[in-house]
């Protein structure tokens, strides 16, 4: 294993206190419980977006906040939800009065940490919402979690409904933006390869340099099934298809597509498999108006790529284009 740490038990430590001394104009850094919170939280007479997951995933959750984005989001160890105490502690840090949204990946361990702060919220009178993402077609259960996992669509559900929040949207209007969202984008991801999390030193699996592996999870979870490489085209197909079929899209539908890399895919692959994906939404009749490309939803050095797509309306696609200052999403500013 070959990697930039100092120590497996100091990654995350160390990523949190180089993220501050980056982008400390932005947000702050607080240790034990480890929060990332905006740094003009708690902000008066607005709804607080709190987000969180496992780290490994960079630049979400963390990268994401900032103004017109989350107000805090709660970093776990590598690949393992954040704790309820440590929600619970964003949640009093963020609340300014009206209420609190909670994003959340639907992982067995961040649904049910998630529910826990939420019930200690509501013992000190802090009201709380919920909203689950779980946009992945590619299987319905998982090793982390029962029904289909949360991927690609909770970027773009953090951007639009932290618009929607900075714009002062009250908390029923932001749940209910949420669940729109939640309802009308689907994901799917490949990878090339494995990811190796430092302290295990090795690949999560094994995986043949002649085979990839399609509908992979951001932990290294087995997807649908193992194929041969193919080409570019070929494989971009075999995920845009079933995202197309599931919601279903339809001619003349306008959508917003993320075909984001998992963290050792270069940018120069990832665009040629959004010239693919461009090509296969034509034929279709869709229409890609708004975009996203890059590495913004990771596990760790995995090679591969997810694409989501999200079926836009002109409320939406305002949102999306509204001003946004975080780490990883800056436009309008």
């Amino acid at each position: 294993m070959k990697k930039l740490i100092n120590t497996p038990d100091h990654l995350l430590h160390d990523a949190l206190a180089g993220l501050a001394a980056a982008h400390g104009d932005i947000l702050t850094v607080r240790f034990n419980p480890d929060l990332v919170v905006r740094n003009d939280a708690p902000v008066a007479n607005k709804v607080a977006l709190i987000a969180g997951g496992g780290a490994g995933h960079e630049p979400l959750h963390t990268g994401f906040v900032g103004r017109g984005m989350l107000d805090a989001a709660c970093p776990g160890a590598i690949f393992t939800a954040p704790v309820p105490d440590q929600i619970f502690a964003a949640t009093k840090s963020v609340h300014s009065g009206q209420g609190v949204l909670y994003l959340v990946k639907n992982y067995t361990g961040d649904t049910l940490n998630f529910e826990f702060a939420a019930e200690m919220a509501e013992l000190a009178d802090i009201e709380v919402a919920t909203v689950l993402i779980h946009d992945d077609v590619a299987v319905q259960d998982s090793l982390y979690t029962a029904g289909r996992r949360g991927v690609g669509l909770t970027l773009l559900l953090e951007k639009i409904v932290g618009a929607a929040a900075e714009a002062g949207a009250d908390l029923a209007t932001c749940q209910q933006l949420a669940a729109q969202i939640s309802a009308h984008g689907r994901s799917m991801g490949m990878a090339l390869t494995s990811c190796t999390v430092p302290h295990h030193g090795k690949p999560t699996f094994e995986l043949p340099a002649d085979e990839f592996e399609l509908g992979i999870g951001i932990h290294g979870e087995p997807g649908r099934q193992r194929a041969k490489m193919a080409s570019a085209a070929a494989i971009a197909e075999q995920l845009a298809l079933p995202i197309i079929a599931d919601l279903p899209f339809q001619a003349g539908d306008e959508v917003l597509a993320l075909v984001n890399g998992m963290g050792a895919t270069p940018l120069i692959e990832l665009y040629v498999m959004y010239n693919e994906l461009r090509q296969i939404l034509n034929g279709h009749g869709i229409t890609i108006t708004r975009r996203l490309v890059g590495n913004y939803i990771t596990a760790l050095d995995m090679a591969g790529c997810s694409f989501t797509l999200l079926k836009l309306d002109p409320q939406l696609t305002t949102l999306w284009d509204a001003p946004v200052c975080t780490p990883a999403l800056r436009w309008g500013v």
